[in-house]
């Protein structure tokens, strides 16, 4: 899968785009450009690369330019310069037939206000987006749309129209429609600000499992920080028409660029956003199934440390031992194994906020694993601390 490179770009509306690109280039402010022409700059000199199978969340408020920018990346809006790139593929200078192919095959689009036909079944509008592929039967068509329908989870609902559903079910067949297309870009416009909070979460969470899922890339564009923030593994932050900085959640909470992004994020309840993943460290060192006692007590001795976490193999994450226990383990004739007590255990997607409660009775750090058990770091109490307070480590 391609990524996206995005180059030097610039859209502005009006006649004679070219005059307000001359004002911008001389170093003319949007403001001085609308006054003395006109002309509405809506994207000013962006550059930026999204990668492949990310989530690449752009986010500003109203008027900032950053549904103009999403639609500048399949052409929807004509840049007025620059460059847009999908790989070898340069798609500001694709001609008509091009462009519709990669629009047709590269491409799925949702859209804030669902775009569903009041007059076609909930089949026939996932269809919608299929119909214009020549090479698809209309066998093909259907199993294709009716297996995005089940993937959103509308699996039962594919004969009744959008009048009949929900507004949250809706916005699910407007991503069951671009899902059916197989596309490798996935452009979301604002898809989730018209539903309530509740219903709003649930989208999010699907989103994301169907991005562990599907392995496709998505470009999201949203007003809500809480939202970029939860869905992005990168977000742009735009202002008047420019990319004011690019960054992981991580990044925009402690390492803001200017004062625009820091009042963005001040009022950030960071227990919510930051994960396990964010803040875990590696562990010093590790004890392995296959330690001796001596070996475990010389572990422990050369780090300076009471206590250790063990695993099976490489990473597999077994529990931990205590050097008290080591102390007394010959006497007792006991095996390292026979050492191991089980402890809580953190996934790297928990927020600071799920994990208070096991932070609060342990007296050891809290080791993170994934799904299969492997251990992938470890959290300590202070590290959590300073990252609520917003310092770095």
């Amino acid at each position: 899968m391609e990524k996206i490179q995005v180059k030097n770009l610039v859209k502005i509306f009006g006649d004679n785009p070219k005059r307000g690109l001359k004002l911008l280039e001389k170093g003319h402010t949007k403001e001085e450009i609308l006054a003395e022409t006109g002309l509405t700059v809506g994207v000013n000199d962006v550059s930026f690369d999204i990668n492949a199978n990310e989530i690449f969340v752009i986010m500003g408020l109203s008027g900032s330019g950053k549904s103009t920018l999403l639609r500048c990346l399949n052409r929807l809006i004509e840049p007025t310069s620059g460059e847009v790139k999908l790989g070898d593929s340069n798609i500001t200078s694709l001609d008509k037939k091009e462009l519709r192919d990669v629009r047709k095959h590269k491409f799925g689009m949702v859209f804030q206000n669902f775009a569903l036909f009041p007059q076609r079944t909930i089949l026939e509008n996932t269809e919608f987006g299929l119909e214009v592929h020549d090479d698809i039967t209309e066998e093909n068509r259907k199993e294709k749309s009716l297996d995005a329908l089940e993937k959103v989870g509308l699996k039962g609902w594919e004969d009744k129209y959008p009048d009949e559903l929900s507004g949250g079910m809706q916005q699910r067949v407007g991503l069951a429609r671009a899902l059916a297309v197989d596309p490798d870009i996935l452009l979301m416009d604002e898809p989730f600000s018209a539903l309530d909070p509740l219903i709003k979460r649930e989208m999010q969470d699907q989103l994301l499992d169907l991005y562990e899922e599907l392995n496709k890339t998505i470009v999201f564009i949203t007003h809500d920080l809480d939202e970029a923030l939860k869905l992005g593994d990168r977000i742009a932050i735009m202002k008047d028409g420019e990319v004011v900085q690019v960054g992981t959640a991580e990044e925009i909470l402690t390492d803001a660029k200017n004062d625009y992004v820091r009042e963005f994020v001040q009022n950030v309840n960071r227990s919510q956003i930051l994960t396990a993943e964010d803040i875990m460290i590696k562990p010093e060192d590790l004890l392995y199934e296959n330690d001796g006692i001596k070996t475990a007590k010389y572990k422990m001795k050369r780090n300076g440390l009471s206590s250790m976490f063990t695993v099976k193999g490489k990473r597999k994450y077994r529990g931990i031992i205590r050097l008290e226990n080591l102390i007394d383990a010959k006497k007792e004739k006991k095996d390292i194994k026979d050492l191991i007590e089980n402890t809580k255990t953190a996934r790297p997607d928990e927020t600071l906020d799920e994990l208070f409660g096991d932070m609060a009775d342990l007296d050891v750090p809290l080791p993170v694993v994934d799904k299969d058990n492997n251990l992938l770091g470890i959290i300590v109490k202070g590290t959590v601390l300073s990252n609520l307070a917003g310092e770095d480590d």
